[in-house]
């Protein structure tokens, strides 16, 4: 390691500005007029940081990029930017699609936003905030947070504990507020030191004496406000990043139909529509008529639900065994917890196809209706008996289209188009096929003996429930907490120090804040009237 020597003969570290012996400059040389160079700054007292003093190894040039301040804020300055990207469009689990593929989300962003849509999401936007991109640069904001603060933390530390009493002259000229006697003072050194000790002790400092010298200091623990701060944040960030340890945290987003049990993701739970309701307010309870022209507003969404815990969840391949541990209705802003999971209400597709109904009539025995046909557009039943008729489906697409092949798919899981393909077979052999597409029908044969007469729908109402479970809210609050002590610490004392020394029969004077500069100016010039001493204070540029 580099090292420079002070006049004093002490030896110091390559980067150190104040010797730390006897605070003297030590870029100052053989030079009697201290000022005509610039006093080194005070930020860290003089002394040398490691990214000053160590540059050869692969881990010293790691540190010293981390330690640099300007890289942190480009770090920060470029999470910001892409967290703020994430916003233009929702978030995958923010999209209301009810049982989402990956194809599905593509459609959704290419469909909704176009070519800007399809661009997001082909950049993987659409989950940014568990990007393995995202979650590295909050890992490298936090590495710079720790490697800033040792970095800092440590030499002021070793200079704060041992604060230097009998500072050099340059060092007590150098400082921003700076006066001294104009001749030879004719005092008595040890009644003047603790006349002086005792003015600044009133005045709530720590008086420290070293012979002809004194220093008084007070708020020194103001000093670390920005350091807690520092801790803060990385306790935020920690907080932060243990929501991608599994089971740590949970943001799901699930579609629930009326009268359907399913999965709560990454948990072993499941819940329940019961019943969904949009209560809307009734004019006799508005404090004033509205003219709605035939509109309503709604008052509350209440989705009535049960959830059950999967016992065998443990269990892989095994069928579920549900047990009932909760019901109740979850409603705007009211969730549903039990113990660390909550599920909120957030979203409602209302008056949704839930199934086709039809009536199977028999064309050739003078249109007799043989029965019901009912068609789950989420989960149709691969055959039905209707009397001595059985309905089979064939092919179903909920979303019909033709693809450029030529042959039918589906655009997304979502029953917006469906199509169903149907083979109807009776008991004496005869078979048909049918094909119901946008209220009309297809047969395979010219004069069909069996027909469907369309009746009305059944429409649901589909519940969105946000689920979420957040172990790391409370390292985040706590995070939180320390750094608003630190930012109060930081913001409302300031650690003062005021040097009294004498040489050569002359009373110096000097003091340095980190803040507050009219402060301890007033403090020393109520010390210099109590002392009776002519001692004029001037206030120099920054030091």
């Amino acid at each position: 390691m580099d090292t420079r020597k002070c006049e004093c003969g002490h030896t110091n570290p390559i980067g150190t500005m104040l010797c730390e012996s006897c605070g003297k400059p030590v870029d100052f040389r053989d030079t009697h007029d201290a000022q005509q160079q610039a006093f080194p700054d005070m930020r860290y007292e003089g002394m040398a940081r490691r990214s000053q003093t160590y540059s050869r190894t692969i881990i010293d040039r790691i540190w010293n990029f981390f330690s640099s301040v300007k890289v942190a804020i480009y770090l920060i300055v470029i999470t910001l930017i892409a967290a703020a990207v994430g916003t233009i469009f929702p978030q995958q689990i923010y999209i209301p699609v009810p049982v989402p593929t990956e194809a599905d989300v593509a459609n959704f962003y290419a469909d909704t936003y176009g070519k800007l849509g399809e661009v997001y999401y082909l950049l993987g936007f659409h989950n940014l905030y568990s990007s393995w991109w995202f979650v590295l640069l909050l890992v490298m904001i936090g590495t710079s947070l720790v490697i800033c603060s040792l970095d800092r933390i440590i030499p002021l530390y070793k200079a704060l504990s041992k604060p230097r009493v009998n500072q050099h002259r340059s060092f007590l000229t150098g400082q921003r507020l700076f006066g001294e006697t104009s001749s030879e003072a004719a005092v008595d050194t040890e009644a003047f030191m603790t006349k002086a000790a005792e003015q600044l002790g009133k005045k709530g400092y720590r008086i420290y004496r070293e012979g002809d010298s004194l220093m008084a200091e007070k708020a020194r623990f103001s000093r670390w406000g920005p350091y807690i701060n520092h801790i803060g944040l990385i306790l935020f960030l920690l907080g932060v990043l243990a929501r991608n340890i599994p089971g740590f945290h949970l943001d799901q987003f699930v579609w629930v139909r009326e009268g359907q049990t399913v999965a709560v993701p990454e948990t072993p739970y499941y819940v329940k529509n019961e019943n969904y309701q949009t209560v809307y307010w009734d004019e006799n309870e508005m404090a004033q008529n509205l003219d709605l022209q035939g509109k309503v507003i709604p008052k509350t969404y209440r989705t009535d639900a049960i959830l059950y815990l999967n016992k065998n969840a443990d269990l892989p391949g095994a069928e579920p065994d549900l047990v009932e541990i909760q019901k109740g209705p979850i409603v705007v802003n009211h969730p549903m917890v039990y113990e660390d999971l909550a599920l909120y209400q957030s979203g409602v597709r209302e008056m949704e196809l839930g199934a086709l109904n039809f009536v199977l009539i028999d064309s050739k025995a003078g249109n007799k209706a043989l029965g019901n046909l009912k068609l789950d557009l989420y989960s149709p039943q691969t055959e039905q008996q209707i009397g001595n008729v059985k309905v089979r489906v064939i092919e179903y697409f909920p979303d019909f289209i033709m693809g450029t092949d030529g042959k039918p798919a589906t655009k997304s899981n979502q029953p917006q188009n469906p199509m169903f393909a149907l083979e109807i077979s009776a008991d004496n052999g005869t078979k048909e096929k049918l094909v119901y597409l946008q209220g009309g029908f297809i047969s395979d044969t010219e004069n069909p003996r069996y027909a469907l007469d369309i009746k009305m729908p059944d429409l649901i109402d589909i519940t969105g429930l946000m689920v979420r479970k957040d172990k790391a809210v409370p390292f985040i609050y706590f995070g939180a907490f320390i750094f608003m002590v630190g930012v109060v610490m930081g913001s409302y004392w300031q650690h003062r120090r005021i040097w009294v020394h004498r040489e050569d029969q002359r009373i110096l004077m000097a003091g340095h804040t980190n803040k507050n500069w009219f402060g301890i100016r007033r403090e020393m010039e109520h010390v210099i009237k109590a002392l009776e001493i002519p001692i004029l204070i001037q206030e120099k540029g920054k030091s």
